[in-house]
């Protein structure tokens, strides 16, 4: 039989792990007496947790939420993946929280056996990211935006466009996207009639917030929505390529946030995207090595002509004609 503090903690990771426990279960896996689980329960209760126990035939007892952030009891999955996530989330996209996670991150770690703290380790080692460096939101921007979208009331906000100016906007809230280390927020714009995607870091909010709406839903599910709206507005340059090959294989080369991919047959696909830079776009387009071409804009076609042209009399063509320069 486990020692009274041990099985406490026993007791208390069960409860963690499922919902509802009756007290027959409980005792059965701990190999005490149903007397002894509603002992355990009561020194839980003076320790703070809320257990909420019933009784008859369908009782027993589930944990609850309370006041003050109890103790949690991991395992060691769950323990490894909460380090990486702080990790991460120390130089993530969202201001503020930076040192916050820095000192969870410790607290966890100063408690890890040394296996799982190789564990962390090698993987943070062995892990590098590609994500670009973005704009930081401020962690309580955050969460007004998302307390509006929970509770559907109209958010009032300035917002600062691409090219600096200001306006006030009264939305709707519905979805906020995460995406290549930028936040969006999709909402239903009351005063222009139409959905609009927002850069949240670009989002000063005026509290309080309006009153509660009745929520619409979009054209299209919220992240399609976004990235469709990143393609061709949020970039100078929009861009709408053909890529010869399934969608499938395409979409497995793209990351996140780079446009939105259609299906245009079984072996072709449309990529909406776009960039600030004709060069960087078309960069980033050749690098997929896949057969193209553009549908649109002019100038992308213009500037690929421009090149062909350049790379043609460096490989010593005549670019008018193809053929061998004279030597």
């Amino acid at each position: 039989m486990l020692e009274t503090s041990a099985r406490l903690l026993r007791v208390l990771a069960l409860l963690q792990s499922q919902r509802d426990w009756s007290g027959a279960a409980l005792a059965e896996r701990l190999g005490v007496s149903t007397r002894t689980v509603r002992s355990d329960i009561d020194r839980l209760r003076q320790l703070g947790y809320r257990v909420h126990s019933t009784t008859g035939s369908a009782g027993g007892y589930r944990l609850e939420a309370g006041n003050a952030m109890p103790p949690l009891l991991l395992d060691d999955e769950e323990a490894v993946a909460v380090a990486v996530g702080l990790r991460a989330a120390a130089s993530g996209s969202v201001a503020g929280i930076e040192e916050t996670s820095l000192r969870a991150l410790a607290k966890l770690e100063q408690t890890l056996p040394s296996r799982l703290r190789r564990r962390i380790d090698m993987l943070i080692s062995a892990t590098a990211s590609a994500a670009g460096a973005g704009p930081t939101v401020d962690a309580p921007v955050l969460t007004l935006i998302a307390e509006a979208v929970y509770r559907h009331e109209q958010l009032r906000f300035d917002y600062r466009d691409r090219a600096g100016q200001e306006t006030r906007r009264r939305v709707e809230p519905h979805r906020l996207v995460y995406t290549e280390r930028r936040w969006y927020l999709l909402a239903w714009d009351v005063d222009r009639g139409d959905w609009r995607t927002f850069r949240a870091d670009r989002v000063s909010p005026r509290i309080p917030n309006g009153p509660r709406f009745t929520p619409k839903e979009p054209p299209e599910e919220a992240v399609a929505h976004v990235l469709r709206g990143l393609g061709h507005s949020a970039w100078r340059h929009q861009a709408v390529i053909r890529l010869r090959a399934p969608v499938e294989q395409v979409a497995a080369m793209l990351p996140p946030g780079s446009g939105l991919l259609e299906p245009a047959g079984d072996a072709e696909c449309l990529w909406r995207t776009g960039s600030d830079s004709l060069r960087d776009l078309t960069n980033y387009i050749t690098g997929l090595d896949l057969p193209f071409s553009v549908e649109a804009p002019q100038a992308l076609r213009d500037h690929l002509q421009d090149l062909a042209s350049r790379y043609t009399e460096a490989a010593g063509l005549d670019p008018r004609t193809s053929k061998k320069v004279m030597e």
